[in-house]
């Protein structure tokens, strides 16, 4: 293929960028809507944990393995009744399994309706064991352990999700 053949822009480039102004109020509103597993992760190691962090999955799956000082909440118990023990400007993190599980995100919609402040841990458990940190097993939020062993990594495959 010779340089005439080849398109004008790469599939990339195809479609325009967006402004810096655009992109700015774009990136910025995302990130009033996720936080990722490092920063939770550093929130958590620090002890500034000013927010509550929900495991949304179904309770079996949370006892197989969940993010240290997580608690297990599923969505169809996030009642008003159960969410009125935190006060009403409580900021919920909530995670599921992972990139392929929307859990999460139904999650955050009934606290969007109820009024409560949520954002997203995007990766959920599959992101958390990507980036090398440990999981607790029970069926209580558990301690916070800073990292996996190197010697003994957690992997998806181990049933935590």
């Amino acid at each position: 293929m010779t340089d005439q053949t080849l398109p004008p822009k790469s599939a990339v480039a195809e479609v325009p960028a967006a402004s810096a102004e655009e992109a700015l109020a774009h990136f910025s509103r995302r990130l009033s809507f996720e936080t990722d597993c490092d920063d939770t992760h550093g929130a958590l190691r620090s002890g500034r944990v000013d927010f509550v962090l929900l495991d949304v999955r179904a309770p079996d799956r949370y006892a197989r393995g969940h993010v240290p000082g997580a608690i297990n909440l599923p969505r169809g118990k996030m009642t008003e009744r159960r969410m009125s023990q935190w006060p009403d400007d409580t900021l919920f993190v909530v995670y599921c399994a992972g990139p392929h599980c929307n859990g999460a995100n139904k999650a955050a919609v009934v606290l969007a309706r109820q009024g409560r402040p949520v954002k997203e841990m995007i990766g959920g458990i599959t992101g958390w064991l990507d980036e090398g940190f440990a999981l607790t097993e029970g069926s209580e939020p558990g301690g916070f352990d800073q990292e996996a062993p190197q010697d003994a990594p957690q992997t998806a495959s181990q049933g935590a999700v």
